[in-house]
């Protein structure tokens, strides 16, 4: 009897030591996303895409792993959250601005914060904060892609409309929302061809492989592409099962082919 005790008391042990280090995984998912609308003068562009920060500090690991191959760092909500010094925040903005220009998309858990303490920092750091607008980049070829961000869907203030009204109706659009839910607000004939997101952290969590939400992944559903991120922090408990932290280096590019 003691001896299954002690056994039990080890697995027990064992995993939750698994559900830790699957909690603060550097870990980096490296993914070619072709569009046939994608202006072929850019070549590629690499984006790098992080979600759900929440309490944890960004390592140099991360940074280091993609240093040199990242042309704009988008952070998809929840940097932050109730209990979390600014000066964390400061700190895990200054990491990723080592990568390159930084545009934050606000998340739910970023209105525990006072946002207009947050938006001074932001600023203060040359942050791009989308709250239902848009940003273009430029070729030396003249031709533009657009990166949208709208509010969360918590503060019912999410309008992929206003965010469009600077973009050019052509163009190619990527929409930037922290909740994957926003995808089911998307008209086809706003454009949207691709849409980043995080959230739901893959489920965090998953008992004999069933969770509240599925695991984070790419998919395509209305002729545009989603990512739905398990995100780089977690909520509540820092543990992990079946849904390891993630960020995502991308690749965008012109072409036909979705390996996924």
């Amino acid at each position: 009897m003691i001896f299954i005790l002690i056994l039990c008391f080890l697995l027990g042990a064992g995993l939750l030591f698994y559900m830790f280090k699957e909690a603060f995984a550097d870990r980096v998912v490296y993914q070619e996303l072709q569009f046939v609308d994608f202006p072929e003068s850019f070549g590629e562009v690499n984006l790098f895409f992080i979600s759900d920060i929440h309490r944890r500090r960004i390592s140099d690991q991360i940074i280091e792993k993609v240093k040199g191959n990242v042309d704009i760092v988008i952070i998809g909500g929840d940097m932050t959250e109730k209990g979390v010094p600014l000066e964390r925040v400061k700190d895990n903005i200054l990491q990723l601005k080592k990568l390159g220009p930084v545009i934050f998309v606000r998340g739910n858990n970023d209105y525990e914060i006072e946002i207009p303490l947050l938006d001074s920092l932001f600023l203060s750091l040359d942050v791009k904060v989308l709250v239902n607008r848009s940003i273009f980049f430029e070729s030396k070829q003249g031709e533009r892609f657009y990166i949208l961000g709208v509010d969360d869907l918590s503060t019912n203030r999410a309008d992929i409309d206003q965010a469009l009204i600077e973009t050019d109706d052509n163009s190619f659009k990527i929409l930037v929302s922290h909740n994957p839910e926003m995808n089911r607000k998307i008209r086809e004939d706003q454009g949207i061809s691709l849409m980043l997101s995080g959230h739901t952290h893959g489920g965090q969590i998953h008992i004999l492989g069933f969770s509240l939400y599925e695991k984070g992944r790419l998919k395509r559903e209305h002729n545009r592409t989603i990512l739905i991120s398990n995100g780089y922090g977690t909520t509540g408990v820092p543990l992990r099962l079946g849904a390891k932290a993630e960020t995502h280096l991308l690749t965008i590019c012109q072409g036909h082919n979705q390996s996924f």
